[in-house]
């Protein structure tokens, strides 16, 4: 039923206040990253989101690399937190948003302010230096949700924090399906929808599937911005059968 589900995703983010307010500030990095990834999964099972993960890296394990995937929801966080708990770089307006803001940045949500030269070069210098001792730092370069179907343009910027760092990129495709394998349309974020209508159309569908397919590696030393975001959407497009 959509209302108990709906008041129990209530209470479980309300859980999770409560441990980023009273547990966060007195464990190690480590034990945090396996609340994230504890938390995530369980709030994707309160929203009937099954994931699976899928490696077509050829057994590549990411170690040390900035992690990229296309984005089709608000889902999509939680999704890649499942597997590893990650930093994100976000928007700085999620920062505004009730609960779900200051979640994010008890998480490690590295907020970026479009338009702010100073504040982003300063943010560009951290992703570096956090890169470089190994941090796991994600984005999305769509800087956008788009539809499922197809793979929006990819901003470079934030690839030149990979190349500065001397790290490799891990893209991710990430899809939802239905239990026939077909994109499941309840997980489309676009538009005008706001958080609260695509959350009701989430919790009033069926069992969705999230398919987290990890992609070959993909080296920067000696390359240019543009050229990793090219190779990357590539990559992304082909797992998902895009046509760019």
């Amino acid at each position: 039923m959509p209302k108990l589900r709906f008041i129990r995703v209530l209470l479980h983010v309300f859980v999770g206040v409560l441990t980023c307010a009273l547990i966060f500030p007195f464990v190690a990095a480590v034990k945090r990253e396996a609340l994230v990834k504890r938390w995530s999964l369980q709030l994707l099972t309160l929203c009937k989101v099954k994931v699976r993960l899928l490696d077509q890296s050829g057994g590549q394990i990411p170690d040390h690399a900035l992690i990229i995937a296309n984005h089709v929801s608000w889902l999509d966080i939680f999704v890649i937190n499942s597997w590893q708990a990650c930093h994100f770089v976000a928007k700085a307006d999620i920062r505004t948003w009730p609960i779900a803001g200051w979640l994010s940045a008890q998480a490690g949500t590295i907020f970026l302010a479009r338009g702010k030269q100073r504040e982003v070069r300063r943010i560009y210098e951290g992703l570096v230096h956090q890169l470089r001792d190994n941090k796991r730092i994600a984005f999305f370069p769509e800087g956008t949700t788009g539809a499922q179907g197809g793979v929006l343009p990819f901003h470079a910027n934030l690839f030149e924090a990979a190349i500065e760092a001397e790290v490799p990129v891990l893209p991710f495709a990430l899809r939802y399906v239905d239990a026939q394998g077909q994109l499941h349309p309840a997980a489309d974020f676009i538009g005008e929808m706001t958080f609260a209508e695509s959350m009701k159309l989430i919790l009033q569908s069926d069992v969705m599937t999230a398919e987290l397919i990890q992609l070959p590696m993909i080296p920067t030393k000696g390359a240019h911005r543009r050229e990793v975001a090219q190779v990357s959407r590539e990559l992304v497009a082909k797992a998902l059968g895009v046509s760019l």
